[in-house]
């Protein structure tokens, strides 16, 4: 990865992933100024060539980049907007999890307060940062991402979403939604086939066989809901149907917990209902984008 790496970097908060963060700019040859609550995080860090700020106000400059990485957003409000602390001029690039109205929210707060501020989701455990792998999520004023790109390219592998604050936080939410339900149907396939003496690193390779196969679908379905038309190009939804009757059925039977089959079909039975069972699978989007119950 190539980027410019005279930009000063300052990091807020020295979590795990913090220290990850500061400790990534600091080997990519970036002027990094640190700042944590408990200063015993920042031993080793200084001792790579840190400098450790005495306070917040102390640790954001206007020149530098500021990178926010704590427990909260009312966290991320409470140590910037504490007596001393000035904003204006400064780009904070903002990686707290939280939800889309926090992001934006603190968006007009940091721009009230003359700050340049994007929204970030970091999706990476801390071993990977520095890597391609760690993909880091961005979301706010396009100039701004590109004016910090270089920086934060010593991090992974940096994407833009848009110009709304909230869709780092969206995009961070919908790949939970995406991990758990493929986790939670390996989890529900390996209990029933522990039943037969199935072990769970039998099944694995399969399952995931399948998890590839299915996620190769997605963008012809995707194409199918932004058009609004579901034609039963594989199966009908009314098929389907009958396939998730007999997971339930087999769960029960083997005595393994049905609630999650059932949870599949009680949405198809919806759509069905509704007059959709002649067309294909996606066509729950309706479902899934209204509340329950």
């Amino acid at each position: 990865m190539n980027h410019r790496n005279d930009t000063p970097v300052t990091v807020i908060g020295l979590g795990l992933m913090g220290r990850t963060l500061a400790a990534t700019f600091l080997k990519a040859g970036h002027p990094t100024t640190v700042w944590n609550r408990t200063t015993a995080k920042a031993d080793q860090l200084v001792a790579e060539g840190a400098r450790l700020a005495p306070t917040v106000a102390d640790a954001i400059r206007p020149d530098s980049l500021t990178i926010i990485c704590v427990t909260d957003y009312r966290t991320v409000r409470e140590l910037l907007g504490a007596d001393g602390v000035e904003l204006a001029g400064t780009t904070l690039i903002n990686l707290t999890s939280g939800d889309s109205a926090q992001a934006r929210d603190a968006a007009r707060w940091a721009g009230e307060r003359g700050a340049r501020y994007l929204d970030g989701a970091i999706m990476a455990v801390p071993p990977a940062i520095g890597t391609p792998e760690a993909v880091i999520l961005h979301s706010g004023p396009q100039q701004d991402f590109e004016a910090h790109r270089p920086a934060m390219e010593a991090l992974g592998t940096i994407t833009y979403l848009g110009a709304d604050h909230g869709l780092a936080s969206l995009y961070d939410v919908a790949g939970l939604a995406m991990m758990w339900s493929v986790l939670n149907a390996w989890l529900q396939g390996t209990a029933m086939l522990r039943t037969a003496g199935v072990d769970a690193v039998t099944y694995a390779p399969f399952a995931q066989q399948l998890a590839v196969g299915v996620a190769s679908w997605l963008p012809g379905y995707a194409e199918q809901i932004d058009s609004g038309s579901f034609p039963a190009e594989v199966s009908a939804l009314e098929t389907d149907a009958r396939a998730m009757d007999h997971l339930i059925e087999e769960s029960e039977a083997l005595g393994v917990n049905a609630e999650l089959p059932k949870l599949f079909k009680a949405m198809a039975d919806r759509a069905i209902a509704a007059g959709h069972g002649g067309e294909q699978y996606p066509v729950l989007i309706e479902e899934f984008g209204r509340p329950g119950g």
